[in-house]
C-alpha cells in the first residue's frame, strides 16, 4: 500500500495542522510506503512572498521531523524538487473537463475568503491529481471536507485510462473520521485564514496569551456547564491530555465549580508539556540544517525515481514519448 499526503508551507504550522494531518500521517508511515511532501507549488496560489515561502518550507520540514516523521520509513520531499509533477499536470489537464473544476468547492471557498481568482487557483485540483497519481498512490488520507479532492483525482485518472489505456492507479480516499475538527481560539475551525490558531512551536509567552484568549461564555465558575463537550478549550485539552484527565475536566465543568480561567491555565500546561519532546528535537534539528537539507534531497531523489516511471508511462500511452 502506497500512501500520499502533503501540506502547504503557507504559514506557521499550528495545532490544527498537527492533529488534522501531521499526527495521522506520522502514525501511517509504518503501515505502507509513505510519500509526504511540502506543497510549495500549491502555496503559490495564496502566498506571494518568495522569502516567506522559502522560510515556511524549511519550517515545515523542521516541524514534521521534530514531531516524529522518520525519513528512513517515509519519502519526505519538496513538491518543487520533482519536476515530473508539473509535466504530468499538463498531460492531465488535457483530459480534465471544465465542469469538473467548476464544481470544486475549494475554489469557491477561496474566492469567498478574498483570494483573487487565477488560473492556478482554478486548476489547483489538476496539480493535486498529478501529486497523487505521480507516485502510484493507493491511499490518500483526508478529512471528510477534503474528500472531493481525491474524487476529482479519481475522475481524471479514470478519464485518462479510458482514453489511452490503463496508465494510472486509481487512488482511494481514507476518511479520517477519528480526527475531530480542531477548534481555534474563536470556536471556529482552527485556520490561518481566520487568525485563530495556536502555533505548534510558538514562544511560551505568546502561546499562553493565545490560549488565555480563547472565547468562552459568561457563566461563572460555580455554574454547571452541561454542554461541556462543546467547549473549545476542553476540546483542545482532550487532544493534548491523557483520556482520564480529559474526562476529569469535563466532569468538573458539568458539575460546576471549575472556572474557565483555570481550565485554560490547565490547557496551556498540558499543551506545553505534550510538545516538550518535539520542541527539544526541533531545537536540535535547527542547529543541524545540513541534515534537514540532506533528508529533503534524498526524499526528492526517491520520489523522482517513482514519478519518472509514471510520467514515462503516461507519455507513452498518450503518444508523446
Amino acid at each position: 500500500m502506497r500512501i500520499l499526503s502533503g501540506i502547504q508551507p503557507s504559514g506557521t504550522l499550528h495545532l490544527g495542522n498537527y492533529f488534522g494531518m501531521m499526527k495521522p500521517a506520522i502514525e501511517l508511515q509504518t503501515q505502507g510506503e509513505a510519500f509526504y511532501f511540502i506543497a510549495d507549488y500549491h502555496s503559490m496560489t495564496s502566498l506571494f512572498d518568495a522569502a516567506q515561502r522559502r522560510r515556511h518550507s524549511i519550517e515545515v520540514a523542521l516541524d514534521f521531523l521534530a514531531c516524529g516523521l522518520d525519513p528512513k520509513q517515509a519519502v519526505f520531499f519538496r513538491q518543487s524538487d520533482v519536476p515530473e509533477v508539473t509535466e504530468l499536470t499538463w498531460i492531465l489537464s488535457t483530459v480534465t473537463p471544465m465542469g469538473l473544476l467548476e464544481r470544486c468547492h475549494s475554489y469557491k471557498d477561496k474566492l469567498a475568503k478574498g483570494i483573487a481568482p487565477s488560473h492556478g487557483l482554478f486548476s489547483y485540483p489538476v496539480l493535486m491529481a498529478a501529486d497523487i497519481l505521480a507516485y502510484d498512490s493507493n491511499v490518500v488520507p483526508v478529512g471528510r471536507d477534503q474528500k472531493q479532492h481525491v474524487e476529482v483525482t479519481r475522475d481524471i485518472a479514470v478519464k485518462f485510462n479510458l482514453l489511452y489505456g490503463d496508465t494510472f492507479v486509481v487512488p482511494e480516499p481514507r476518511i479520517q473520521d477519528a480526527v475531530a475538527v480542531v477548534p481555534g481560539t474563536d470556536g471556529q475551525k482552527m485556520s490561518k485564514s481566520y487568525g485563530n490558531t495556536i502555533e505548534l512551536f510558538g514562544e511560551e509567552k505568546a502561546a499562553r496569551k493565545r490560549i488565555m484568549s480563547i472565547v468562552m461564555d459568561s457563566r461563572t465558575p460555580a455554574e454547571p456547564k452541561p454542554d461541556a463537550d462543546q467547549n473549545s478549550a476542553l476540546q483542545l485539552l482532550k487532544l493534548v491530555a491523557p483520556p482520564e484527565i480529559g474526562r476529569d475536566y469535563e466532569e468538573r465543568l458539568r458539575a460546576g465549580g471549575l472556572g474557565y480561567g483555570d481550565l485554560k491555565k490547565a490547557l496551556f500546561q498540558l499543551y506545553w508539556d505534550y510538545l516538550a519532546p518535539a520542541r527539544a528535537r526541533r531545537a536540535e534539528l535547527e542547529s543541524n540544517r545540513d541534515y534537514v537539507d540532506q533528508v529533503l534531497a534524498d526524499g526528492a531523489r526517491r520520489a523522482r525515481a517513482t514519478a519518472t516511471v509514471v510520467l514515462q508511462r503516461a507519455r507513452r500511452a498518450s503518444g508523446i514519448d
